[in-house]
């Protein structure tokens, strides 16, 4: 992957794909037992060159939510229930940078009225803020210092259609201020749409394929993309859709070949037993597909 700077790269799949477990590598938050066995992740920030993957803990702590950021799933999570939301945000502010108590209210005060939440929410705990209200500040609370790289994942599970579309506009809104880099991980097709500029489909721990955002909703070359863009509902409801077929593969005994191939309808042998390799089918559009290889391979040249 190479995800380029002040643009929102969405990853998509199921719950299981390897969604969180490549999150965590590109953040450098893992821990044993996990462990890189090969490859790398680099980081270019202000003309420094990071090797992610080998980042001391003092490195880790210099670019964490100065440069770098994280928005979990679960605001209840980084919330904390005995403080209320103007403490947290002070406790988080001075721990990054020399202020006053005053000066990081003025600060707070300033950037939650800019992202349209209410003056209460500061003296309010979080218990007493709704769910939708809570991801928001977890939001302004990540993003606060203007971080160049922000991760966000599943930033609007468990919220309603409203609520996610307000979350879906405030991550867009702090994204396009600062033109920060955006990594967005969800299983939401539906989001990817709304957010992201290119999107990276992940199954079984694998990319099969990465394109513009437009170019995956109307034109997905992988059996597996098709199968989740045609999963979507329509909105005049008059489209049966369709769901993907099977269970996905037990990743600590993934299949041989493709390893979407117990699921595909398009499976050949080769499939059964080689993996197959990205390849372009379009501008700026890759996929892992035998099919769609031995498809190309067939088309006349022009």
């Amino acid at each position: 992957m190479s995800i380029n700077a002040g643009e929102v790269y969405g990853i998509a799949g199921e719950s299981g794909c390897g969604k969180s477990t490549l999150l965590k590598v590109l953040l450098g938050s893992y821990e044993p037992p996990l462990t890189v066995v090969d490859g790398s992740v680099t980081y270019h920030l202000d003309d420094q060159t990071i090797d992610a993957v080998n980042l001391t803990p003092e490195e880790k702590r210099s670019l964490r939510w100065k440069d770098i950021s994280y928005i979990p799933q679960g605001s209840m999570h980084v919330l904390n229930p005995v403080r209320k939301i103007r403490d947290t945000f002070h406790d988080f502010i001075s721990a990054h940078r020399n202020v006053t108590r005053k000066e990081s209210m003025k600060m707070t005060s300033s950037y939650l009225r800019d992202l349209g939440l209410p003056d209460k929410v500061m003296g309010s705990y979080p218990h007493q803020l709704s769910g939708g209200m809570r991801q928001r500040v977890t939001i302004a609370l990540a993003t606060i210092l203007w971080p160049k790289l922000i991760f966000a994942d599943e930033p609007t599970t468990a919220l309603d259609v409203i609520v996610q579309r307000g979350v879906i506009q405030m991550l867009k809104e702090v994204q396009q201020r600062e033109g920060s880099t955006l990594i967005l991980i969800t299983h939401d097709i539906g989001v990817h749409a709304n957010l992201a500029d290119r999107i990276a489909v992940l199954y079984a721990g694998k990319l099969v394929e990465e394109a513009p955002t437009r170019t995956i909703i109307n034109e997905p070359k992988h059996p597996y993309t098709k199968f989740l863009i045609e999963s979507l509902p329509s909105l005049d409801g008059r489209e049966e859709r369709s769901s993907i077929p099977g269970r996905p593969p037990a990743l600590d005994h993934p299949p041989s070949g493709c390893r979407f191939h117990e699921r595909c309808p398009l499976a050949k042998d080769i499939c059964l037993t080689i993996d197959p390799e990205m390849i372009s089918v379009g501008p700026n559009h890759r996929t892992a597909c035998h099919v769609v290889a031995e498809e190309l391979s067939h088309e006349p040249a022009i």
